[in-house]
């Protein structure tokens, strides 16, 4: 298997010595996914692009290696290609031939050549000369320069012929970790989840800071799409997951602060709060999932003296969004059923609140605040890196099984159906059953009570995190299949 990287545009243009840093970052994200799927597969960068190069014996990741790519920040596009050496006009003809000529039939069709280096021959030499040997020696319905079935693209560099087979859209932005880091204060919903997204997409190393408001599902749901978003679009770099405790926080604004600024002040102790972490932390920006007059607390008069709390910089790249293209979004990255599904809680609704705030109404309402409780929640917080985000949950539970081999057990696959799909679960004699993560909750009190289930995810993690949370509301028949990896 041969797979082309593109850059994304914006890295072309940049100076030499930032393209090459951004290029080799790039590389070295790719080289820390893919060599765990299997230490054969070799990542070659050069000044173009990067070449992903796996041996036969490695086909059957070629899904796995794709989804890679596809969600790796940085790249424009990624090409399966077929790579001969560099023949005369009637050679590339024969070699394109044996990659399409069998995909052509009842096909209009045409030949787009790209060339790098000096060859006796131009670019559209080798279209008219190629596409001309297809349309004689093939079942293609002829030769349609504009808006044909398929268009067959080749790339010639120096000696090197490719012949691509299938091109794929990539993520865009920048690689992971040539911007600065930033603390992402993530609820579950849609707002922040799309935000994190998008700070990530952008080569921001994103880590993630929770308050919990006194609901543990809703610290289980929102570890859970923090990890999804790490797992699926930043793993190249380890991130910290953060749980502020702030329930005495809320308690204290509930007794102490007026109905109408109760909104305002809690988001100005957040802020507060997230400051210190980030300072600690070294991260010079926060990043909330806050739109223009989506509620109340976000008019701009509200935002205004809720930054004025703090001297972070405080990112917002949803500032201008329209919900139903933040949904949008949320569906085509895959956290919609997340927010949709994410259990709630919100101890601090005011009955009329204020769309614009006085600052110096707000700092008399603040004023018969305990600061101390805020500090004593920033002391209690918890903090871990982002693939252990399960252990804080496990308490007084019994340790998970963790099982190499199903045995008579049902396996659960809990991916999200977009991963499933890409690589199905396979395991012949043994029962499979597919129920996403965001439904098992709901679902496993249905299942037999006399089966025992073991449940599957890619990484291990997010199936022990589900086990653990399912042995702590008293089920005993749930473990883990962690299957073993195949020896090379």
């Amino acid at each position: 298997m041969h797979f082309v990287v593109k850059f994304f545009p914006e890295i072309t243009i940049k100076s030499n010595p930032v393209r090459k840093r951004m290029s080799r970052q790039l590389r070295d994200n790719l080289q820390r996914q893919l060599k765990p799927l299997d230490d054969r597969i070799r990542v070659r960068q050069d000044w173009e692009k990067i070449d992903v190069i796996a041996p036969d014996a490695v086909a059957h990741l070629a899904g796995r290696i794709q989804e890679v790519l596809a969600h790796t920040p940085g790249i424009a596009n990624f090409s399966s290609v077929r790579q001969f050496p560099l023949g005369d006009l009637h050679d590339i003809y024969e070699k394109t031939l044996s990659v399409w000529g069998d995909k052509l039939a009842g096909k209009t069709f045409c030949v787009r050549a790209k060339r790098t280096g000096n060859h006796d021959f131009k670019s559209l030499d080798v279209e008219q000369y190629v596409g001309g040997g297809l349309n004689q020696h093939t079942g293609a319905a002829g030769v349609k320069l504009k808006n044909p079935d398929i268009t067959v693209k080749l790339e010639i560099r120096h000696d090197k012929l490719n012949v691509v087979e299938a091109q794929t859209p990539g993520l865009g932005g920048f690689p992971l970790g040539t911007q600065d880091p930033v603390l992402s204060l993530v609820s579950g919903g849609f707002d922040s989840t799309v935000a994190s997204y998008l700070t990530i997409k952008r080569g921001i190393r994103t880590h993630f800071l929770f308050f919990n408001l006194g609901g543990r599902q809703h610290e289980l749901g929102v570890k859970e799409v923090a990890f999804y978003l790490w797992n699926k679009y930043g793993a190249s770099h380890r991130v910290r997951f953060i749980t502020v405790p702030f329930d005495e926080v809320v308690a204290e604004i509930l007794e102490r602060v007026d109905d109408s600024y109760m909104g305002v002040i809690l988001k100005r102790m957040m802020l507060r709060a997230a400051s210190t972490v980030a300072e600690e932390l070294e991260v010079d920006a926060l990043v909330t999932g806050e739109a223009i007059a989506q509620v109340s607390s976000q008019t701009l008069k509200n935002l205004s003296v809720i930054d004025s709390v703090t001297d972070t910089l405080v990112l917002r790249p949803l500032i201008a969004s329209d919900k139903n293209d933040i949904i949008r979004t949320a569906r085509e990255i895959g956290t919609e059923e997340f927010a949709a599904n994410m259990p709630e809680y919100c101890g601090v609704i005011s009955v009329k609140p204020t769309t614009r705030a006085k600052r110096d109404k707000v700092e008399k309402e603040e004023a018969r605040f305990d600061f101390s409780i805020l500090d004593r929640a920033v002391a209690s917080r918890t903090v871990q890196n982002i693939d252990r985000v399960m252990e804080d949950l496990q308490g007084e539970t019994p340790p998970v099984e963790i099982a190499t081999e199903p045995g008579d057990a049902v396996v659960i696959d809990i991916r999200h159906p977009t991963e499933e799909e890409m690589d199905p679960l396979e395991l012949p004699g043994t029962q499979v059953e597919t129920i996403p993560f965001y439904r098992l909750s709901s679902a496993f009190g249905n299942l037999d009570r006399d089966r025992h289930y073991l449940l599957y995810c890619a990484r291990g993690v997010m199936s022990q995190l589900h086990a653990a949370h399912l042995m702590d509301e008293g089920y005993r028949n749930v473990g883990v299949f962690r299957p073993q990896k195949p020896e090379k």
